[in-house]
């Protein structure tokens, strides 16, 4: 299976599967998709994500950004869950001193804050089989799908460390994310030192003071009993038996 899918313009497209738990079982591949946000579908590239077979979206962009961009093709589901209630304050938020990591978790900490109904609904619309494939996206897919898939993947029991690396696979994409600012704001220097990255760091810092995830959901997201094995069944496969879900 492959992780990352190529798309002309569309970037930083890649399944969610394939990383296996502390058991040993798998996530199913083909089910969840993470993107950058999927307005920049057109042609070949819209074709190509039709092939998916793709049943819903979740946009976790802002109103005023899908006015701005557009939204996703019709034909799938479609929430926009907005799981971040302010905008990045750079000038302010930022210190050099602290570094770009602390930044981005203290941003993924606000959304985990800010966003817990969003978060809420996102996961109970991931846990539905009926639902599946699923794509979730912001405008890089990179912060806000961030938090939300990593907390997809510590409920289903993958290990913190591969958590983290698949946010920071995102750097990947950092030359296209770079090449679209440019095309869409030419002659302006980047907006700043971040612009793109994603430090495993981040990461890390965000999972650490987020603390268990499980409990983090239970506590604030009011998730009930049945949300993590619902996960599981549709997520996770046994690799060297069957597709557990039945």
């Amino acid at each position: 299976m492959t992780r990352h899918i190529e798309f002309a313009r569309l970037h930083n497209f890649r399944d969610v599967g394939g990383y296996r738990t502390d058991e040993g079982l798998r996530v199913r591949w083909r089910r969840l998709y993470r993107s950058a946000s999927l307005h920049l579908l057109s042609g070949e590239d819209l074709d190509r994500f039709h092939a998916l077979g793709v049943r819903t979206v979740i946009d976790l962009r802002h109103p005023e950004e899908i006015e701005r961009r557009g939204r996703a093709p019709q034909g799938p589901r479609y929430h926009n869950l907005s799981v971040e209630h302010r905008f990045w304050n750079i000038r302010d938020d930022y210190s050099p001193e602290a570094g770009i990591a602390r930044f981005f978790a203290d941003r993924y900490l606000e959304v985990s804050r800010d966003g817990r109904a969003e978060l809420a609904t996102a996961l109970r619309v991931i846990a539905d089989a009926d639902n599946a494939p699923v794509v979730v996206h912001c405008a890089a897919g990179k912060d806000r799908t961030g938090v939300l898939v990593a907390l997809v993947l510590r409920l289903l029991g993958v290990p913190e460390e591969d958590v983290v690396d698949d946010y920071a696979l995102t750097g990947l994409a950092r030359s296209q994310m770079v090449a679209y600012w440019e095309r869409e704001h030419p002659g302006e220097p980047l907006p700043w030192d971040g612009y793109g990255h994603a430090p495993a760091e981040a990461m890390r810092l965000f999972l650490a003071e987020l603390g268990p995830v499980p409990d983090y959901c239970a506590r604030a997201l009011g998730m009930d009993d049945g949300l993590v094995p619902a996960l599981r069944r549709h997520l996770l496969e046994d690799p060297d038996i069957r597709d557990i879900s039945g």
